[in-house]
């Protein structure tokens, strides 16, 4: 169902944020285990880093700064290396993963890394990038998935999210998560038909109330709309060169 609170829907951060949450709540749900292995990392080198220098304040304001000098020489050159090495893992180990996991049998890991992209053209919704890697295990087959949809086909007007249409987008993109979701999986939008025939397809969906509905339409007509306009204007084009 659409959540109460609103945000700016101007405001790209807030709606990559939100997004992020919902998704990691989303494949929370679903049974997956997370891993906090990024997460520790970064926070074991952050907080070293902060103990070393609060150490070496300590030390320098009993002790004075001529009998410890060495001692501080010493913690100067580990405090840049855990900073050097807090930089790497944050730029490039991590590189803005939002969700590390597995499945409960462990057979199979996944990983998620978002972005997002402003707009080109004035009037368009910003788009939501996702990259994401899905390995298996045993065979250590990594399946590289990319998904680029625009935020407004989760975002109503208002700045409210709805998320219905944002779980289905990422179980018809992600095919494990479609496997642990094969409802949401299942629910595409049709390639035609307007807005009426989107409410038409979903308003049957256990949970979906009125709003949600017009959210989902919203969202995918914009989709298909575009998507006619393009297919119209190559065929008014084709048929002037006909014509000439």
């Amino acid at each position: 169902m659409a959540s109460t609170e609103k945000i700016t829907v101007y405001n790209v951060a807030d709606l990559r944020a939100t997004t992020d949450d919902a998704l990691f709540n989303y494949l929370n749900s679903l049974g997956l285990v997370q891993s906090h292995t990024l997460l520790d990392t970064r926070l074991a080198l952050g907080f070293s880093a902060f103990l070393l220098s609060a150490a070496c304040f300590a030390w320098d304001y009993k002790l004075g700064f001529e009998s410890t000098k060495q001692y501080t020489l010493i913690a100067v050159i580990l405090y840049t290396l855990l900073n050097g090495a807090l930089t790497y893992w944050i730029m490039f180990v991590e590189r803005g993963t939002i969700y590390a996991g597995s499945t409960k049998d462990g057979k199979t890991r996944i990983r998620v890394i978002s972005d997002s992209k402003k707009p080109q053209q004035k009037g368009e919704a910003p788009l939501y990038k996702l990259r994401v890697d899905v390995e298996d295990v045993k065979t250590k087959k990594v399946q590289k998935i990319e998904l680029e949809r625009r935020f407004s086909e989760w975002f109503d007007a208002s700045g409210r999210f709805v998320a219905a249409p944002f779980q289905t987008v990422l179980a018809q993109g992600i095919p494990l998560v479609g496997r642990l979701d094969p409802k949401r999986a299942v629910a595409a939008a049709p390639a035609s038909g307007g807005q009426g025939m989107v409410r038409e397809q979903f308003a049957e969906t256990p949970g979906y109330t009125a709003e949600i509905l017009d959210a989902i339409a919203s969202g995918l007509g914009e989709s298909s709309t575009t998507t006619t306009a393009t297919g119209s204007s190559a065929n008014q084009d084709a048929g002037k060169k006909r014509r000439k």
